[in-house]
This record gives structure tokens, sequence and C-alpha cells, in this order.
């Protein structure tokens, strides 16, 4: 077997379809405020991915001279689409169907990517090239995380010992293990076209202080709109005890990730294993039933 090149894998879309109709509503069974604290993916998700390729629609004329970056660009952007598609069958075919209805908050999210960080600069002085590698340097920041994810998600034996759907579980790992895949795209995108390392601790630092706000509110959102829950709120010891039974990663885990971003000679390509991710991608039902198989 040839020795896999981790800073440029070859980033393919698989067109992976999911049957949702016997995942039950908590699928993390007796811990319904766990399953919620993952949920919040599937919230911010769909319009997050769908930010991101309109981005890098943005950007491809940017690394048109570097050949193989601008091909790496178009499978990222491919695999993007269909996470944005996968995650977007959750919320309408899965939650909805069992009474909960996320649009009152997905609605907001679609509002905050669409006008917030969409192409118009939220301040006159700011030129729309400028904006445009800010919103680049974010995108790399936010895929670290999902690619530190990534890793953790495929090492969570924790979930399966609890029970978690096996098909909510394919859908979190053939995701994670695409994120590792493509982990090093835009943060060589933004490499090319700016390179400037105090915007990408700015850039990074605005989505990192964002994160733990975004998946509270999240929480809470779907636990008070759970028919199931009658109101309850997602409180600190459940993230702890979550935590703890290794359901959730922790704050350590976070800041460790952070502290590998923010070197200055950090790269993607020595953070997580694209071997790890092709393993997981081999077995993988829906990867399998889209055509993948390991080469």
């Amino acid at each position: 077997m040839s020795e896999i090149d981790e800073r440029h894998p070859v980033i393919t879309p698989r067109r992976v379809k999911f049957d949702w109709a016997d995942t039950p509503l908590h699928w993390i069974p007796d811990e319904p405020v766990a399953t919620h604290f993952i949920n919040v993916l599937h919230l911010l998700l769909p319009a997050g991915e769908r930010w991101f390729v309109h981005v890098y629609k943005q950007a491809l004329p940017l690394v048109e001279d570097d050949e193989r970056l601008y091909q790496e660009v178009k499978g990222f952007m491919g695999q993007e689409a269909v996470h944005a598609y996968s995650h977007q069958g959750v919320l309408d075919r899965q939650m909805r169907a069992q009474g909960l209805d996320p649009r009152p908050l997905t609605d907001r999210i679609e509002w905050l990517f669409k006008r917030i960080l969409g192409d118009r600069p939220p301040l006159p002085l700011i030129s729309r090239r400028h904006w445009l590698l800010v919103r680049i340097g974010t995108i790399a920041g936010i895929e670290h995380y999902t690619a530190v994810l990534g890793q953790w998600i495929l090492d969570a034996r924790a979930l399966d010992e609890a029970g978690a759907d096996p098909t909510m579980m394919d859908l979190l790992r053939w995701h994670g293990a695409e994120e590792v895949e493509h982990r090093s795209v835009a943060f060589d995108v933004y490499e090319h076209v700016s390179g400037l390392y105090w915007r990408r601790f700015i850039a990074f630092f605005a989505g990192v202080l964002a994160l733990p706000l975004t998946v509270y509110v999240g929480a809470a959102f779907l636990c008070r709109a759970d028919p199931t829950l009658h109101g309850v709120s997602p409180r600190v010891r459940d993230y702890r005890r979550a935590v703890r039974r290794g359901l959730f990663p922790g704050n350590r885990f976070m800041l460790a990730a952070a502290r590998a971003y923010l070197r200055r000679d950090y790269h993607p390509s020595r953070e997580c294993s694209t071997q790890r991710a092709l393993d997981y991608l081999a077995v993988s039902p829906a990867a399998r039933a889209a055509g993948y198989r390991a080469s």
C-alpha cells in the first residue's frame, strides 16, 4: 500500500444517504441533554457548510495559479455541499418527524451567515477583498476544530458503549472522517491568499469566543423545543457529566486544540490521521452504499 500524503490526500465527495426512520429523538439512550449538546451541530452545519461553499466560490479565482490547490478546493466544496445536505436531513426527517421543530433557531442561523457574514463588509472602512480574506481566515480556524472534532468522534468509543444510534454515529463519523481528510485545504488557501499571522489569530479567536455560547444557546433551544422534556434547560453539571462519560469533548480538549492552531509553525497535516479517517470510510455503511471502496 502506498504511503498516504497527509497534506494532499485525494479529496472526492461521497454522495451518501441516511435513513432516519428508526432513529429515536434521543439517539443516546437515557441521555437527552447530552444528545442535544451534539445535536447543536445539526443546527449549525447546514447553513455553515453552505456559507463555506459560497465563500470559496469567491476564493477560487485567487488560487488559480496553483492547480493542485485549485482542485483540492473544488473537492472540498463538493464534500461540504454533501455535508450540508446530510445534516439538513436530520433537521427535516429526524427532528421534525418526532415533534421537535428547529426552524425558529435555524432561520436565525441562516440570517447570521447570509447577513452578518455575507458579502457586504460589516464596516464601511473594510474593503470587500479584505472582508473576503477575513472570512477565509475564519473558515481556516473553524476547519481546524472540525478536523480535531472529527478525529474525536472517530475515536469516541464511549458513545458506542452508551448505545448511541448507529445511523447517527455513521453520519457523524463519515462527516468527521471527511473533515480529517480535507483538513489542510482551508489553511492552505488562507496561507496562499494572505498568510498574515495576526489576521489568522484574530479570526480564530472570534470563532472560539462564540463557540461555547453557541453550544449552550443551541442546546437550551433544543431542550425547550423537545416535546418530551417539558422545558428542561441544560445545566453546567449536565455538560460536565457528559464530558466525564466521554460523550462530549471537554474544555481541556478544546483549549489544547486552540494552542495547537495558534503555534506560528502550525499546519493541519501534522494534526489528526488520514489513515484513521480512511479506515472508517472503508467500513462506513453510508460511504459503502455510495460506492466508496478503500484503495
